[in-house]
């Protein structure tokens, strides 16, 4: 084990120990890890840098990513929209495939020196919503009840519909760059073999792979489900023993989706397992989603998974900012975080039941978080190092940016909003 790995598990251990008490100061734990991160890494850039662009760490983000995918899914309650279907479709079928098409031309007007193929893959980074940089956000009292039950539905889903599309993209950028890059002497049928072969089963294997990794993902989330249920309620299980079966289910729904005979989407199974073990463990039950004794472990990796991705989002900012960073990375980011997110969620729930304060709510809280920063990171991996950089840096700007405009700027609004109210 490297001495950067061995440094990075001591800090987020110390972080462990003293996050309490700096989240009672109202110190966020995502930018605390943040600058623990860059603290850290700021010693040994290149050594970090290595390591960001390895196989263990692609593998690894790939599976922290599955877990909170599976997180997501397992928190939803009431059904599988949580009650509110014709909202949530609202949302990921027109509002969130408008705001990809909106981040994508602003993308192309601010960055103009960057292919077709990254900015589509830039617009997958920066469009994912995730509430870990606002938790304590939703639980404010002022906050309506139904506008985050929508909030909390609407996160996990876009997560789990842009992970496909992401992936195509990314194979796109890799042939694109190999081909556009390579001289033509040397453009031959072995140096391009590679980029080709993984676009076009990336392109061909797209809605299959999908929809296989949904029936993967269901079907395991079923039968473990209906398992457990079967088990608690003849006492066979303990809360233990669930708690167990809830941190296993997702890695085994991703690596069977991810195996060769399948090559299917591994963050799809993850997520629709979630939905899948929720639905027939609570089925016939009065409970309307799983019971928090069950939940408590799963949580907590989730939590330590995503601390981890914030440590590693401060390493990538040094690397970013020792790369050179341009004040266009942060227009992009202010863009997708107000405009881009707003404007379409608006307008897809013009004419449906949710009244108009709370569609200028959900629009205005879209925070970026673990999904984005995996997504970058991936594609920081995948690509060359300067359209890497790139992607790396507008997705530190925009996941910054998420920390400040809902971490802290909102929060002190709503403060301020209750004082009024109050007084």
């Amino acid at each position: 084990m490297s001495p950067l790995v061995l440094i990075s598990l001591a800090a987020i251990l110390l972080w462990s120990l003293v996050s309490h008490r700096f989240e009672r100061w109202g110190v966020a734990g995502p930018a605390g890890l943040l600058l623990l991160g860059a603290a850290t890494v700021a010693w040994d850039v290149p050594a970090f840098t290595n390591v960001l662009d390895s196989h263990v760490a692609e593998k690894s983000v790939e599976v922290i990513l599955a877990i909170l995918l599976f997180v997501d899914a397992t928190e939803v309650k009431g059904g599988v929209f949580g009650k509110e279907g014709r909202v949530i479709a609202r949302l990921v079928l027109i509002a969130l495939p408008l705001s990809l098409v909106l981040a994508f031309l602003a993308g192309v007007w601010i960055l103009p020196e960057a292919s077709i193929p990254v900015m589509v893959v830039i617009a997958c980074v920066i469009m994912p919503t995730d509430f870990s940089p606002a938790a304590q956000l939703l639980r404010r009292k002022s906050v309506p009840q139904r506008a985050r039950q929508i909030l909390n539905v609407e996160s996990g889903y876009n997560d789990g519909l842009i992970s496909p599309l992401f992936g195509m993209s990314l194979a796109l950028a890799v042939l694109w760059t190999t081909i556009s890059r390579t001289p033509e002497s040397e453009l031959t049928d072995e140096a391009i073999e590679k980029p080709v072969l993984e676009f076009l089963v990336s392109f061909a294997n797209a809605a299959p792979s999908t929809l296989l990794a949904i029936v993967i993902g269901m079907a395991l989330g079923c039968v473990v489900g209906f398992a457990v249920r079967f088990a608690r309620q003849r006492e066979i299980a303990s809360d233990v023993g669930a708690r167990y079966v809830m941190v296993l289910l997702p890695l085994i729904a991703y690596g069977v989706a991810s195996l060769p005979i399948f090559s299917a989407n591994g963050f799809v199974a993850a997520f629709v397992a979630g939905i899948g073990y929720r639905l027939t463990r609570v089925r016939s039950t009065e409970e309307a989603g799983i019971d928090h004794s069950e939940l408590l472990l799963v949580d907590e990796v989730g939590v330590l998974a995503a601390n981890f991705v914030w440590f590693m989002l401060g390493g990538a900012a040094v690397v970013v900012f020792a790369s050179g960073f341009d004040w266009r990375f942060v227009v992009l980011a202010v863009l997708a975080l107000t405009l881009i997110r707003m404007l379409p969620v608006y307008l897809s729930l013009m004419g449906s039941n949710v009244v108009r304060a709370d569609r200028v709510f959900i629009g205005l809280l879209g925070p970026r978080g673990t999904a984005t920063i995996v997504f970058g990171l991936l594609a920081y991996n995948a690509l060359p190092d300067d359209e890497g950089t790139l992607v790396l840096a507008v997705m530190v700007a925009t996941v910054v940016g998420s920390i400040v405009l809902h971490g802290v700027a909102a929060p002190l609004a709503l403060r301020r909003r209750e004082s009024a109210r109050q007084s």
